[in-house]
């Protein structure tokens, strides 16, 4: 995750200031009643990584290996996988953020601080894919019974995959180490401000408002289409829908605060710090809720899990006792 201070900020001083007093302004930044703020975002962090990661490997269990396997299963399938992966490496990222020390390199600093990136473009493509997928069911029913298989989703989510990696190269190639205050960094050392503007846009562009675009006209067409329907059946748009608000809503507080981010010297360092923190944390987030949506709102799945769970309790119980049965007659010998 990348916040304020993680930021080369050579460029961005102010003409009567110094780099070491804006780093000291922004270290201050977190002095008395903020500081339990931060302590408040670290423990919201922690939860999110744990809760995330076990939500998702469910999701991954029933979904890979319970469910039959569908477009629509290897669709969340895939999306399961990118959110566990990014909860996985977040405890990395909460621990540099409470210790001020990067002892992992500059490899690590690299390949995990571009987690939360790759995630947010491998999530909203996918759910593009999802949205588009949805409309050409709607739109051109036989066709799609015809070409839509899951080898087909397979290789488009490879291709979604490579994209988002492909977009992610920037955070790799930015992101670096340094020794700074008896500590080592991992910050993002753009050297020009118009480097920062540019890939500050391209992800917001390529990550936020080409999807929203896409999204919301399929959503338009599919919605066009239901009314003409005889049977208005939404049942099988309700995961679909709350993980699209689900995620818009999570990201636009971090693209926000990016964009103030890149003219700093024209916002309060402090505001710009707290709304990084939070912004970054809903981004975080929203890996954290999806397991949540496919329970409460997917009934297929819900099904699927309770019978797995019921399964695996009647098969260890039938364990107990065959592995009982056989002492319980001894002791009667």
């Amino acid at each position: 995750m990348e916040g304020l201070d993680d930021y080369d900020l050579g460029d961005y001083t102010q003409d009567n200031g110094t780099v070491e007093n804006l780093y000291q302004n922004v270290t201050g930044a977190f002095d008395g009643s903020i500081a339990s703020f931060s302590y408040s975002v670290m423990i919201i962090n922690v939860i999110i990584s744990l809760g995330g990661f076990a939500g998702n490997a469910v999701v991954i269990w029933i979904s890979g290996w319970k469910m039959k396997r569908t477009v629509n299963t290897t669709f969340y399938l895939s999306l399961a996988i990118s959110d566990c992966l990014f909860c996985a490496c977040l405890p990395v990222n909460i621990g540099y953020v409470m210790t001020s020390h990067w002892p992992f390199g500059p490899v690590l600093c690299k390949l995990v601080s571009s987690t939360l990136i790759f995630n947010m473009f491998s999530s909203v493509f996918v759910l593009v894919l999802i949205s588009v997928d949805r409309c050409v069911m709607a739109v051109f029913p036989v066709w799609s019974h015809n070409r839509r298989t899951v080898k087909a989703a397979v290789g488009v989510l490879v291709l979604t995959w490579v994209l988002s990696a492909t977009l992610t190269v920037p955070s790799l190639l930015y992101r670096s180490t340094r020794a700074h205050g008896g500590a080592t960094e991992c910050y993002s050392d753009y050297k020009h401000n118009s480097v920062h503007r540019a890939v500050v846009l391209a992800r917001f562009v390529g990550g936020f408002l080409l999807p929203f675009v896409v999204i919301v006209s399929c959503t338009a067409i599919l919605y066009v289409k239901l009314r003409r329907l005889t049977i208005k059946s939404t049942k099988p748009y309700k995961v679909m829908v709350a993980l699209v608000l689900s995620f818009f809503l999570c990201w636009i507080p971090y693209h926000t605060v990016v964009f103030l981010e890149v003219d700093i010297r024209k916002h309060d360092l402090t505001l710009v710090q707290t709304g990084l923190a939070v912004g970054t944390t809903l981004a975080a987030a929203n890996s954290f809720v999806n397991p949540f949506l496919y329970v409460f709102i997917g009934n297929k799945f819900k099904q699927t899990l309770r019978r797995s769970l019921m399964q695996r309790m009647e098969y260890a119980m039938a364990e107990d006792g065959r592995t009982l049965t056989p002492v319980s007659q001894s002791v009667r010998i």
